[in-house]
């Protein structure tokens, strides 16, 4: 009998597990459940012997890829799969796989809400602002961003985009704006989502010189990861400008200094939130779930990262 093991640090939801482990029953698989680890080896021990894993932001470093003896595949329940060594699952002959779009409506409207409590002063009586009228820029026009563009367009916002990865006719066909590079993006637009992946290419990418570009009263959201913002370069644009605004479901390192000295214009959640919705958590689990059965029934490696 093949095995599955649910390394899940943060757990899913009861209904998402359930679902998960009616469609491993229903291949005849064993289900293994480890959730609320605190300690990475009971992560390492629980992995020697099934056939498939799937994690969310739990870390599949090289020490538990390496342990893995008889892993075959791993999926990360989300888009986002920097958490898994790809060379270290290359080298174990590990198909890796992520789960894109299952969670993309939840992060959206994270990212929007984020917007409204920034917009209104963190909800305090303080005169706010409306996002009637106001310029959003879509940094990374993927699945996440498909769906911050309608929203947005239904609270009456003028849509912008720049992805450079996605065809200009594909983006106007959804009625945004295209823009022709970050700097334009950033230049004349009130309100920045961001989407773009963790990469060496992106990492520390979002600057200095590219934020303070943005307008007066302009506000970054960042529901993609921590890594590409230059933090150096965000503390120096709090510092020099009072009119720009932040805010994040993953707290920059320096979170506790940005929040002690400009705790009006920033805001962390205390955790990454963007998936935790009841309708994601079951998405994207039935999502990891089935890509694991078709790979290890059909080899299918649709959604391979690796």
């Amino acid at each position: 009998m093949k095995k599955v093991l649910v390394a899940t640090e943060k757990p899913f939801a009861k209904a998402a597990v359930n679902q998960i482990k009616e469609v491993f029953d229903n291949a005849g698989y064993e289900t293994v459940m480890l959730e609320k680890y605190t300690d990475k080896n009971d992560f390492i021990n629980a992995v020697a012997d099934v056939d498939g894993v799937i994690i969310r932001s739990d870390k599949a470093t090289k020490e538990v890829l390496d342990a893995a003896k008889n892993l075959k595949v791993i999926v990360r329940a989300g888009a986002g799969y920097d958490n898994i060594d790809l060379e270290a699952a290359t080298a174990n002959n590990i198909c890796a796989m992520n789960t894109p779009g299952q969670n993309s409506n939840a992060v959206a409207e994270l990212a929007i809400g984020m917007m409204v409590y920034q917009a209104r002063k963190h909800f305090t009586p303080t005169a706010g602002t409306e996002l009637k009228g106001k310029k959003i820029g879509i940094h990374a026009y993927g699945n996440v961003g498909k769906y911050v563009a309608a929203i947005a367009k239904g609270f009456g916002m003028e849509v912008y985009a720049f992805d450079p990865f996605v065809e200009k006719a594909v983006i106007e066909a959804d009625g945004v704006k295209v823009v022709d590079s970050a700097e334009e993006l950033y230049s004349i637009c009130n309100y920045i989502s961001l989407h773009i992946p963790a990469n060496e290419k992106t990492k520390g990418s979002i600057n200095y010189d590219l934020l303070m570009k943005m307008p007066a009263g302009a506000t970054l959201v960042n529901t993609a990861r921590k890594e590409v913002i230059c933090e150096e370069g965000l503390k120096k644009v709090f510092a020099e400008r009072e009119d720009f605004f932040y805010t994040s479901d993953i707290a920059p390192i320096c979170a506790d200094e940005l929040i002690e000295n400009y705790e009006a214009r920033c805001y962390f959640t205390p955790k990454k939130m963007g998936a935790q919705t009841a309708e994601a958590n079951i998405n994207a689990g039935i999502a990891a779930a089935t890509q694991i059965v078709n790979f290890l029934e059909k080899g299918d490696s649709t959604f391979q990262v690796n």
